[in-house]
């Protein structure tokens, strides 16, 4: 065998191989290669995309946030308002309930004043009236009469 004859069935070999793997193996390859890298590029583009509308919902959610807390200070500084409102009207409530029963009791006391009264100037009335009678049985004389006086005076 020929070296030179070895050499060119081994390039003409080569040759067909490369024009075989150049037509039929390279352009498969060439767009497997070419769709992973855009199956890469869109995944970036996804992420990235991704990262901005995490950051957009980051933001929106911080913005809830602060607007579910303001709102809630809102309705805690009404609700202490109403609180210190209702306590205000049940101070006013009892102060007039208080007045009310403090008019009654004075009411009452002047009733009760009355009939101390009444009954004070019935006894004494009734201790005249037996005075008296004890004064006219007797004879009229000033001594035994600043007596039963005197014991008049005791009795009241």
């Amino acid at each position: 065998m020929n070296l030179n004859a070895t050499f060119i069935a081994q390039m003409v070999v080569f040759f067909i191989l490369g024009w075989f793997t150049m037509k039929f193996v390279w352009p498969p390859l060439m767009k497997a290669l070419d769709d992973r890298a855009k199956k890469i590029a869109e995944g970036l583009e996804a992420a990235e995309a991704g990262k901005l509308a995490l950051e957009s919902s980051s933001r929106q959610a911080g913005d809830e946030i602060t607007k579910a807390r303001s709102r809630a200070a809102e309705i805690i500084a009404q609700a202490e308002k109403r609180s210190v409102q209702m306590i205000e009207e049940a101070k006013l409530a009892a102060r007039d309930e208080g007045g009310r029963e403090k008019a009654a009791a004075k009411a009452e006391i002047e009733q009760e004043t009355a009939r101390a009264r009444e009954a004070l100037r019935d006894q004494v009335a009734a201790l005249a009236v037996a005075g008296a009678e004890k004064i006219l049985r007797r004879e009229v004389n000033p001594a035994a009469h600043t007596e039963l006086l005197s014991q008049l005076k005791k009795e009241i």
